[in-house]
């Protein structure tokens, strides 16, 4: 196990021998559940520091949080069967991590495909979800927003640097997020992209792309509406980015209709998916998760090997 200032890398084993990579942030015993958050498709556990730094520093309430690289991204090992990037292997390795971590129940903050993994979770072991926040992902996917990804993920121009790749996610995205700062591109931009030898490399497996490049996207995709129904008894709240082209308005308001107790932010002039380093998506979360988190679970005492 490696350890940061703020974070410390350790790696489970998931049932196929590849290793995983999390980031470990705050205190390993809280009288809190623990949150862990699950990023999108190819992005990784670095989306989530700002968020993750806010809720283990909090002189109050300092959580446990665990970010996720999911198998093919991040630090965790590539995978070289391809077809193994499904949500249901990655369902299986996140419990294989949570396992392993002693973490009986949490509050998961999924971006996108790590909302849809939330879903899938309630499925199979819902006695692990204490609360979830969806960011800008819903039981429907609007199809549009997927050719939008297909065009970029794994074919995306290598940078020289990390000014370069500012520019280049401007280039592909900037119609999602008109007015987002410096600093939030910067941190998608390490997110995207990490230095290996001096050089910029995509830090997730291009072979990604081809688990969209076989799909009819012409088509709806199959709603997801009985195992968000599973969660009505639980808190959650949805974080809708104002322009995204995944989540749309109706199916936000399908959402709220069967979760009577549902929490939603709109969040203004961002699209798929609203950034976590931005305080007006930040700020929400750790709202929302101070408070409920305080009905939440007994403390987990570490194993003498962590």
């Amino acid at each position: 196990m490696a350890t940061n200032n703020t974070f410390r890398d350790v790696y489970v084993s998931a049932k196929d021998g590849l290793k995983l990579h999390v980031r470990e942030y705050g205190p390993r015993v809280t009288d809190t559940p623990a949150v862990v958050c699950l990023p999108g498709m190819a992005r990784t556990a670095h989306d989530f520091h700002p968020l993750a730094e806010l809720l283990a520093n909090d002189p109050q309430q300092p959580h446990r949080v665990i970010c996720v690289d999911y198998r093919g991204r991040g630090l965790s090992d590539w995978d070289p069967d391809w077809t193994h990037y499904n949500p249901l292997i990655e369902i299986d390795d996140l419990q294989q991590v949570l396992a392993a971590l002693g973490i009986p129940k949490a509050i998961f903050v999924g971006t996108s495909r790590g909302g849809l993994i939330v879903l899938g979770l309630v499925t199979v072991a819902p006695e692990l979800i204490h609360a979830v926040v969806f960011n800008d992902i819903g039981p429907v996917v609007e199809p549009q927003g997927l050719v939008r990804i297909r065009g970029y993920l794994g074919k995306l121009p290598k940078p020289a640097n990390f000014a370069d790749a500012v520019a280049i996610l401007k280039s592909y995205q900037d119609a999602q997020f008109p007015t987002l700062g410096q600093e939030d591109w910067e941190c998608l931009a390490h997110g995207t992209w990490h230095e290996i030898d001096g050089e910029l490399k995509l830090a997730y497996d291009p072979a990604l792309k081809n688990t969209l490049e076989g799909l009819d996207l012409t088509a709806a995709v199959p709603p997801l509406w009985p195992m968000f129904e599973s969660l009505k008894d639980l808190p959650v709240l949805v974080m809708r980015g104002e322009k995204s082209d995944i989540l749309r308005p109706e199916t936000l308001a399908e959402m709220q209709a069967r979760h009577d107790k549902l929490e939603t932010v709109l969040v203004a002039d961002q699209g798929h998916t609203p950034v976590m380093s931005h305080p007006d998506v930040s700020q929400p979360i750790v709202s929302f998760i101070n408070r409920i988190g305080r009905t939440g679970a007994a403390a987990h005492t570490p194993r003498e090997d962590e």
